[in-house]
């Protein structure tokens, strides 16, 4: 950890890894607070397929000739969307997830041959960067893009936070007191399908779903206050994220996305770890 520390100082001189910071940043974030509802409302499985879903879109615009972000948002959010739809109450389940993920991932696997056989090493290696992330080839424009679309995530799932959260732990009661359950249940998986697009651009289409569930894992464990949890989602996935890429930085052998996700991994290992001591002491206070 030393050497990261050390080697900081040195990152923040290149435009690559600032991009990275700003982007990873408002990724992240967005993934802490929709990863936080993911778990909260046991729809987990859902990022995972979306993860599938991102890699199928994106390899289908890149076959098609268009910019492969089109295909991330365009597939991830209509996918989404339609999970809702097949499922009860605007909220994915299992049935319509498997419904659908073996033949998502058929269709990437074909749009990857024909995207690689139709130009060679480099389109090869696009694929590659779709599954595993590129978040150090950003661009200044790209990192723009990528924070203002996740900085509109995060605002959105803030302005809805009081009714989501009340229809993810009711529904029942939720409807009952006029809340739009099956609504707000369309709005957060079209947001989930927003934002695992943008997490795709930052550790993959493989790996994203590391950056959606642990951390809001890790903050579950550790919190039972609803909004010190949803925040410190947030916060711990920003965490995972800046020191995932400056451990990067420090060991270039070490993928980025690895990187983040094996530190959100490590954090909900410790928490899971210190958990029975938790609830011990806060048992020991109320009695």
């Amino acid at each position: 950890m030393t050497g990261v520390g050390l080697a900081l100082p040195g990152a923040l001189g290149h435009p690559f890894f600032l991009h990275a910071v700003l982007a990873g940043a408002a990724i992240a974030a967005a993934s802490g607070m929709i990863g936080y509802f993911l778990v909260l409302r046991a729809q987990v499985f859902t990022g995972d397929a979306l993860g599938h879903v991102a890699f199928t879109g994106a390899l289908a615009a890149l076959a098609g000739g268009v910019d492969l972000r089109l295909g991330l948002f365009a597939a991830t959010v209509v996918i989404a969307l339609l999970l809702g739809a097949l499922g009860r109450s605007g909220r994915a389940d299992d049935i319509a997830i498997g419904s659908v993920f073996a033949w998502i991932t058929g269709l990437g696997a074909f749009f990857l041959t024909m995207y690689a056989t139709s130009g060679g090493a480099d389109n090869a290696g696009a694929g590659v960067r779709v599954l595993f992330g590129s978040i150090f080839g950003l661009s200044a424009g790209q990192a723009v893009a990528a924070a203002v679309v996740a900085a509109a995530v995060c605002g959105a799932v803030l302005a809805v936070f009081r009714p989501l959260l009340f229809a993810s732990v009711d529904p029942a009661v939720a409807a009952a007191r006029g809340v739009p359950v099956r609504v707000l249940g369309f709005v957060f998986l079209a947001l989930v399908g927003v934002t695992a697009g943008e997490a795709t651009q930052a550790v993959g289409s493989l790996l994203l779903l590391g950056l959606l569930a642990a951390p809001a894992g890790t903050a579950q464990r550790l919190t039972d206050n609803p909004a010190r949890a949803f925040v410190l989602s947030a916060v711990l996935a920003v965490a995972d994220m800046w020191g995932g890429l400056a451990a990067s930085y420090a060991l270039p052998s070490v993928p980025p996305s690895f990187a983040v996700v094996a530190l959100a991994t490590a954090l909900y290992a410790a928490a899971f770890a210190v958990g029975p001591y938790r609830r011990r002491t806060a048992a020991s206070r109320t009695g």
